[in-house]
C-alpha cells in the first residue's frame, strides 16, 4: 500500500499520511514483510471503516431524534392551536424550509408562546369552572362537600368554549342572585310574621338553616332548594297561623263588643282593650303591629270574654228586663196593646228554669224587638193619619165652644189670636170627612195585607171609625132637632111677648156667659175633654206606658160634634140622653 499522505510541514499537524509514512519507516527498520504489511494495513482500514460507520450511525440517530423532535413539536403546535382554537396564530412558520435544526429553531418560539397561552387559558377555565362548581354546590346544598379544583379539559381550550362557561356562570350567578333575593324576602316575611305573632324569630329561622342568622353575611346565606322549600313551608305555616289567630281574635272582639253593649260597659273599661278591638275589621295583610296576634293577647281576650259571660249570667234578669222595657216602649209608641206583666213573668220563669241559654233568650228578644220595629214601620202611615184626625177633632171641639161664646168678637185680650185660630180650625174641620174616608181605606188595605185587625191601644180602629160615622150622623140629626126646638121656643116667646110684654128668657139666665180663650186640650173653659163610650177600659183592655201619659193619648171616636151649649142643653127634651165627649 502506497503511502500518499505525508506530513504537512506548513500545518505542523499529524495526518493519516504522516502516520502511514512513519509506520512505513518503522516497518522498513524492523524488516516486516509485505504480506504482514498488507495485513496490518487492511486491519487499519477496517478499523477506520468501523469508526466511520459508528459515527454515521450516531449521526443518523441524532438526525432521527431531531426529526422526531420536529415532528413532536409540529404535532404539539397543531394540537395547541387546535385546543386554543386560534387557527390564525401568527407565530407559526408557513412552510418547512432549511435544516432540521433551523426548522426546530423556527417552531420553538411559537411553541413557547402557545404554551404560555395555554397555561393562562387553563387558569381562566379553572377559575370559571370553580365558580360554576361552587354555585352549583350552593344550589344543591352540598357546597361544603366539594374539595379541590375541577379538572380542566385540555382538548378544548377555545375562547368559544370559555364563553360558553362564562355564559353558564352568568346564568348561575343570576340564579344565585334571584335565589338570594328570594331567601332574603322569605327571611323578612318570617321576621314580620314572628313580630306580629310574638314568636322567637331567631330560633325559627335558624331551625330552617343556621346560615340565615343575621350575624352571617348576605353572600354566606344558604340558597339551596331545600332551604327555599323549608322557608316557603315556614312562611305558609306562619301565615296560616296568623290567619287563624286573627279570625279567633276577631270572634273574641265581636263577643267583647256585644257583651259591652249588652251590659253598658263604661268607655274607660273598653279602652283597656283598644289593642284588641283595633283589628276587628282588619284583613290579614293589614295586621302588622308587633305582638298584635300574640298568644298572651288572645288569652287575655278569652279571659275577659269568659269573665263577662259569667257577669252576664248574673245580670241576665236585668238585661232581659231592659230589653223588655225597650220592647214595651216600641209597642207604646205604636199604640199596640200588650200585657207587660205576663211578659215579665215569662222572662223570670225562663231564667229561673235554666232551660234556655241566656244568649238564646237575648237573641229571641232581639228578634222580637226587630219584628216590633218592622210593625211600627208598617203602622206609621196610619198612625200619622190618626194623629191628624185627632188633632182636627180637637180643633172642631174648640171651634164649637168658640162659636157658642157671645163675647168672641169683643176687643178682649187675645181675641185676635182666637179669631185666627178659628179660621184655621174651620179649614181643618172641613177636611175631617176626607181624613176619615182615607183612614178607613188605608186601614182596610193594611188589614187585608196582614190578615189581622188594626188596633189602637187595644181597640179596633175600624170600629172606632164606624162609631164616629154613626155619631156624626146622630149629631147632624141632633143639630136639626135643636134648631127646630129653638125656633119653636122663639116662636112661643114671641107670642108671649106679644101678649104679656117682653121679659127675660128663663132658658138663658143672666151672668152665665163664658170667655173663650186659647187651649191645647179640652173645652173652652179649660176642663178636660170627655171620653167616648167606646174605649179600651170599658172592654176590659189594659194599657200602660213609661211616662204614665198613654191613657191621655188613647183614641176614642170623636163625638164633639154632639157637644151642645149649656143653654141648648137646658131646653133639651130628654135630659137623660148621653152626650158624647171629645176624642182626647
Amino acid at each position: 500500500m502506497e503511502v500518499t499522505d505525508a506530513q504537512n510541514p506548513l500545518l505542523g499537524e499529524t495526518t493519516c499520511g504522516s502516520l502511514l509514512q512513519k509506520l512505513q519507516e518503522i516497518w522498513d527498520e524492523v524488516g516486516e514483510s509485505d504480506e504482514e504489511r498488507d495485513k496490518m494495513l487492511l486491519q487499519i482500514e477496517q478499523e477506520c471503516l468501523d469508526v466511520y460507520k459508528k459515527k454515521v450511525e450516531q449521526a443518523a440517530k441524532s438526525r432521527a431524534q431531531l426529526l422526531q423532535a420536529l415532528s413532536d413539536a409540529t404535532l404539539e403546535l397543531s394540537t395547541l392551536v387546535s385546543a386554543l382554537g386560534d387557527k390564525s396564530f401568527v407565530g407559526i412558520p408557513e412552510k418547512a424550509s432549511g435544516t432540521i435544526k433551523e426548522q426546530l429553531a423556527a417552531i420553538a418560539p411559537a411553541l413557547e408562546q402557545l404554551w404560555k397561552q395555554k397555561e393562562e387559558r387553563v387558569k381562566e377555565f379553572s377559575n370559571v369552572q370553580s365558580q360554576i362548581q361552587k354555585i352549583c354546590g350552593e344550589i344543591a346544598g352540598n357546597a361544603s362537600e366539594q374539595t379541590g379544583a375541577p379538572a380542566v379539559d385540555d382538548s378544548d381550550l377555545s375562547l368559544k368554549k370559555l364563553d360558553e362557561y362564562q355564559v353558564k356562570l352568568q346564568e348561575l350567578q343570576k340564579e344565585k342572585s334571584d335565589r338570594l333575593h328570594k331567601v332574603l324576602e322569605f327571611v323578612s316575611t318570617v321576621h314580620d310574621l314572628c313580630a306580629v305573632l310574638g314568636m322567637d324569630f331567631f330560633s325559627i329561622v335558624t331551625d330552617v338553616h343556621p346560615s340565615l342568622d343575621d350575624s352571617t353575611g348576605v353572600q354566606s346565606k344558604s340558597i339551596s332548594n331545600d332551604t327555599l322549600l323549608r322557608l316557603a313551608k315556614t312562611v305558609s305555616a306562619l301565615s296560616k297561623d296568623k290567619k287563624q289567630r286573627l279570625h279567633k281574635l276577631q270572634e273574641l272582639t265581636t263577643q267583647l263588643i256585644d257583651l259591652w253593649n249588652l251590659m253598658d260597659t263604661p268607655e274607660e273599661e273598653r279602652r283597656l282593650f283598644d289593642h284588641v278591638t283595633c283589628n276587628i275589621s282588619a284583613t290579614v295583610d293589614e295586621v302588622t303591629g308587633p305582638g298584635a296576634l300574640a298568644l298572651d293577647l288572645i288569652e287575655q281576650a278569652e279571659v275577659e270574654v269568659e269573665r263577662l259571660d259569667q257577669l252576664k249570667s248574673s245580670r241576665m234578669k236585668e238585661i232581659a228586663f231592659k230589653k223588655q222595657v225597650e220592647l214595651e216602649e216600641i209597642f207604646a209608641r205604636a199604640h199596640i196593646e200588650i200585657d207587660p206583666e205576663a211578659a215579665r213573668e215569662k222572662i223570670m220563669a225562663l231564667i229561673d228554669s235554666e232551660n234556655v241559654e241566656p244568649a238564646e233568650l237575648l237573641a229571641d228578644m232581639d228578634n222580637q224587638i226587630a219584628r216590633a220595629k218592622e210593625e211600627v214601620l208598617s203602622r206609621k202611615e196610619i198612625l200619622d193619619r190618626v194623629e191628624k184626625w185627632m188633632s182636627a177633632c180637637e180643633e172642631e171641639s174648640w171651634l164649637e165652644d168658640y162659636n157658642r161664646d157671645e163675647n168672641r168678637y169683643n176687643a178682649s185680650r187675645g181675641a185676635h189670636l182666637n179669631l185666627k185660630r178659628a179660621e184655621k180650625a174651620r179649614i181643618m174641620v172641613n177636611k175631617i170627612p176626607g181624613m176619615v174616608d182615607t183612614l178607613v181605606a188605608k186601614t182596610q188595605a193594611w188589614e187585608e195585607d196582614r190578615g189581622i185587625s188594626f188596633t189602637y191601644d187595644g181597640v179596633p180602629l175600624l170600629a172606632m171609625l164606624d162609631e164616629y160615622a154613626i155619631l156624626r150622623q146622630e149629631r147632624e140629626e141632633e143639630k136639626r132637632r135643636l134648631r127646630d126646638q129653638k125656633k119653636f121656643h122663639e116662636q112661643q116667646n114671641t107670642e108671649q111677648e106679644a101678649i104679656f110684654g117682653s121679659r127675660p128668657s128663663p132658658a138663658r139666665p143672666a151672668g152665665t156667659k163664658k170667655v173663650v180663650g186659647p187651649r191645647a186640650n179640652g173645652g173652652a173653659n179649660g176642663t178636660p175633654s170627655r171620653r167616648l163610650s167606646l174605649n179600651p177600659n170599658q172592654n176590659g183592655s189594659k194599657s200602660s206606658s213609661k211616662d204614665g201619659r198613654r191613657d191621655s193619648m188613647r183614641l176614642a171616636a170623636p163625638a164633639n160634634y154632639v157637644a151642645i151649649s149649656k143653654e141648648d142643653a137646658a131646653s133639651h127634651v130628654s135630659g137623660t140622653d148621653p152626650i158624647p165627649a171629645s176624642p182626647r
